[in-house]
């Protein structure tokens, strides 16, 4: 059973940073896949990173450049750097993981349908 809980969320000008965080437990490298997820007012949940069990990081093309998503294996932690922020990245995100013990390939890293655990989200709101 893993367990997420996202942090860092908050308000920020376009042009800002925010650092978010994912606390994780039971997260063990039988499971391939964490990530971040999003999701804006009437919109489908979209991918955004995801970082496999080997260190390859998967990125979506609306955020190459601006995010950078890392891991902190002693503590447990992913985190979600964001720069250059945009209004458009207005979303609540949600940290995630896979189920463990199934290999995808990185074509379906920020897929919705490879992640079962999600953290309860956090809010970025970026103003213009």
């Amino acid at each position: 059973q893993v367990q997420l809980v996202e942090s860092g969320g908050g308000s920020v000008q376009a042009g800002g940073s925010l650092r978010l965080a994912c606390a994780y437990s039971g997260y063990t490298y039988d499971n391939y896949f964490i990530g971040w997820f999003r999701q804006a007012p009437g919109k489908e949940r979209e991918g955004v990173a995801a970082l496999r069990n080997d260190g390859i990081t998967t990125y979506a093309d609306f955020v190459k450049g601006r995010f950078t998503i890392s891991q902190d294996s002693a503590k447990n932690t992913l985190y979600l750097q964001m720069n250059t922020l945009k209004p458009e990245d207005t979303a609540m995100y949600y940290c995630a993981a896979d189920k463990g013990g199934t290999w995808y390939p990185r074509a379906q890293a920020l897929e919705r349908r490879v992640y079962h655990y999600w953290g309860q989200g956090t809010q970025v709101t970026v103003s213009s």
